[in-house]
């Protein structure tokens, strides 16, 4: 029965194994057990790299070691012992997934005080999107002004997974809404039924008190700008604490100026607004 070699040395090499030591295996299985010289002979393999392979063999439990009359035979090892070494790659993923679950956040914190302001721009539907997945790794309370709801922009599909992700980080959100976005509102929960945030507020305001124009999110130290009027589809976030506490206080003075929603329209319209 013939082996296909050069799999084996791919499987070999995709285990962090030299392509070598898969002609070794490969002779000791072909030839039996063998000394270091006849191991050179059968698997095209020189002897100085033998010993040396051999060392790694041992450890990853490919080969034996047997001592006759005072020299080293090798034989090869069950196969099946490769599932030691695989088991061990296994648990070396989760370890490098769990180091880079908390590597990634201390590198972000580095850079969010290391960058005095990053300005990053955004364009279609697919870079807004991106935008609004931003913020479900928000730490901090999201603090909207809104133009028009997000789903009409995005799909239900992308809206049920975001809203899904918020509602499992316990995110919470306050939106200062005027009335077009309880006009998009309305008109999307007329012919949908989706997944909602858990914990949102809003308050109204008319265009005689302050005019909204576009949607704007605070979050952390970013606050981030949409626009899709008149065929432009675009957005930016501008990532600054000083900003962002600028922007979370005009927020405030808004929201103070706005009427609950509850005194604004009744049950069933609310349901459709929140």
């Amino acid at each position: 029965m013939s082996i296909d070699t050069q799999a084996l040395r791919a499987y070999f090499f995709k285990l962090g194994l030299a392509s070598e030591i898969a002609d070794i295996y490969l002779a000791l299985v072909a030839y039996g057990a063998q000394a270091i010289s006849e191991l050179a002979r059968h698997s095209g393999v020189e002897r100085t790299k033998i010993y040396r392979l051999t060392e790694e063999m041992m450890a990853s439990g490919l080969i034996e070691l047997e001592v006759v009359y005072k020299k080293n035979i090798y034989r090869a090892a069950p196969i099946a012992n490769l599932q030691i070494l695989i088991a061990k790659k296994e648990q070396d993923v989760r370890d490098l997934q769990a180091g880079f679950i908390s590597l990634s956040e201390q590198l972000d914190e580095l850079y969010r005080h290391s960058v005095g302001t990053k300005i990053q721009h955004y364009k279609g539907i697919d870079g807004l999107k991106q935008m609004y997945w931003n913020q479900t790794k928000a730490s901090t309370e999201n603090l909207a002004v809104l133009y028009e709801n997000m789903q009409i922009r995005t799909n239900v599909t992308f809206f049920e997974r975001w809203a899904r992700a918020c509602n499992q980080r316990n995110l919470t959100f306050r939106g200062i809404i005027n009335d077009n976005f309880i006009k998009t509102q309305q008109e999307w929960y007329g012919r949908h039924s989706n997944e909602r945030l858990a914990a949102w507020q809003s308050r109204y305001l008319p265009d005689d008190v302050f005019v909204i124009k576009h949607s704007m999110v605070i979050y952390d130290d970013t606050t981030a700008y949409y626009n899709w009027k008149d065929g432009q589809i675009f957005g930016i976030e501008i990532q600054n604490p000083d900003i962002a506490d600028a922007q979370r206080q005009f927020f405030e003075m808004l929201w103070v100026q706005g009427l609950p929603v509850d005194d604004l329209i009744g049950p069933v319209q609310k349901n459709n607004v929140s």
